[in-house]
Formats: structure tokens, sequence, C-alpha cells
């Protein structure tokens, strides 16, 4: 024998009492903790990709090593060309490294445009700890 249900509407799933837990009720989902959540992630990305384009991305600062010459078992000669604003300076991490990648000078070097001049043409002597094998700039960044 079958049982009727004068409560429920044709065409309704009839589920056994007590067998599949609690029924949610039907009413308005609460997005707020998943916006709060996309809010605050966008917040911190956008901090952190500021913190990376200052730290790494500044175009307006940029270096290019035309040559390094008369390399030696303590010495690699660097010529290179910065981009600054006109008539600006920039200080410039210059370093030599071994055969074998490793470091065995650093220095920094800061250069000057002449008054309404973008390009720096610039030569230092880096003075090394050991034989290197090429001498690059790393970076440039406003001078302090």
């Amino acid at each position: 024998m079958t049982e009727t249900h004068a409560t429920i509407t044709p065409g309704a799933p009839v589920f056994p009492a007590g067998r599949y837990g609690r029924r949610r009720e039907p009413g308005r989902r609460r997005p707020m903790l998943p916006a709060l959540l996309a809010v605050v992630l966008l917040a911190t990305l956008g901090l952190l990709a500021a913190k990376l384009y200052r730290q790494y991305g500044d175009p307006r600062y940029d270096a290019q090593v035309i040559t390094y010459t008369e390399i030696t078992d303590s010495q690699v000669v660097v010529d290179f060309r910065v981009t600054v604003p006109a008539g600006g300076s920039a200080t410039c991490v210059l370093r030599a490294r071994a055969s074998d990648g490793a470091e065995v000078g650093r220095e920094e070097v800061t250069v000057t445009a002449q008054p309404g001049e973008r390009r720096v043409d610039a030569r230092h002597r880096l003075v090394t700890s050991a034989r290197p094998f090429i001498g690059e700039v790393l970076r440039c960044r406003p001078a302090a």
C-alpha cells in the first residue's frame, strides 16, 4: 500500500523522513564572504605588483652593457649606457661573474646625465676577487 501526502504539490520529489538529513530552507544566499575574499586578494595582488614594479620595472632607468674589456685576474672594465630622465642621475649595480657563474665582484656606480641629455655612456673598472668571465649591469634606479 502506498502512502499519500496531502501537503505535497504534484511533481515535487518525495523523500523519506529522516533519511537524507535536514533540507535547506529556500532563501536569499549571502555572497558576502566570497566577495570580501576577492577584494582582499585583488588588493594584495595590486600591492605586490606595485612593489615589484618600483623595484624592478622603472623604464626610465634602463641600462645596456656595450662591452666588457681588459679582463685580468683582478678586474674587468665595463662600458655601459644608461637611459635616465633628462639631466637626471642613476645608481647602477655592476657585477662580475666567473666562468662557473660565481659572483667575483659587485659595486654600485652613480652616473649623471648632462643637462638636457637622457643617455649617459659610462666606463667603470670593477675590481674582482678572481678572474671574471663577464661584466654586467644588474639594474639601475634613481640616485639617492
